[in-house]
């Protein structure tokens, strides 16, 4: 089952088109990595997915829904992980987890005590959840903030730059809560600029450059099309370099 659907999507900047008519389609349970040098569309692609920005033209299919058409019901099933963790830092990190249950009418279910006990521990966060988050380290804000966005239990995860600010042991958590997350269905749609992440971490990959797919598949599927052996690094270099347009299998908007 294809859980995301991103048809002839396109977003215009005073002219300019950061994302030029991308067409991806990404199956249910898949960690799915999105590269691209800076500046190529990568995070305005992310915040259209996430209902940040509005496309200029374009649809988005989550989970069967049009963000467009039926913007609560998709978000819903999604949790957004931004590059940059916003959270209000005069809130203990219970008070935040507590804030977002509210958004998504938690705050009266039985289990949320217990979900938020099981994220925090999972997150290592436990110890801190009444210190205030001005306090925390980046890091902790940013695994704070991916409590937040599976407190819901979301079947689609869109995260720009997880790894940002944490430490190796920090990276190490979050990759295996990702694994585990993808091995119960959830769909994880992963921007970042770290090789090395995407290649542990992606079953599937998109490259993006100057707003366009220039090639999208498995690692092998991507060797191929770069036409050489080696690491994701190589493949990606020689991609971006080539600057063509290729698809491991051809894509459609039905």
């Amino acid at each position: 089952m294809d859980m995301i659907k991103l048809i002839d999507l396109t977003k215009v900047y005073k002219g300019l088109r950061a994302v030029d008519n991308i067409n991806l389609k990404v199956r249910e349970g898949v960690v799915f990595g999105f590269l691209g040098p800076n500046g190529a569309g990568k995070t305005t692609t992310i915040k259209m997915m996430a209902g940040v920005l509005a496309p200029t033209e374009g649809q988005i299919v989550i989970n069967g829904m049009d963000l467009a058409r039926e913007p609560s019901e998709v978000k819903q099933c999604v949790g957004f992980i931004p590059d940059r963790p916003f959270i209000y830092e005069k809130l203990s990190g219970l008070e935040f987890l507590h804030f977002i249950a509210g958004l998504y009418s938690l705050n009266n279910s039985p289990s949320l005590r217990r979900r938020i006990s099981e994220l925090l521990e999972l997150f290592e966060l436990s110890h801190w959840q009444e210190e205030l988050v001005g306090s925390y380290s980046h890091g902790m804000k940013q695994r704070l903030v991916m409590c937040a966005a599976l407190l819901h239990r979301p079947r689609v995860l869109i995260v720009d730059e997880p790894m940002v600010g944490l430490d190796p042991k920090g990276s190490r958590l979050v990759k295996d809560i990702f694994r585990d997350q993808a091995r119960t269905g959830t769909t994880i749609f992963m921007s970042t600029h770290s090789l090395q992440v995407a290649e542990e971490l992606c079953e599937e990959i998109a490259i993006i450059q100057e707003g366009k797919i220039i090639a999208v598949g498995t690692g092998d599927g991507l060797k191929r099309q770069a036409g050489v052996d080696g690491n994701l690094e190589n493949i990606f270099l020689k991609l971006t370099e080539g600057k063509r347009i290729a698809h491991e299998r051809p894509l459609s908007s039905d």
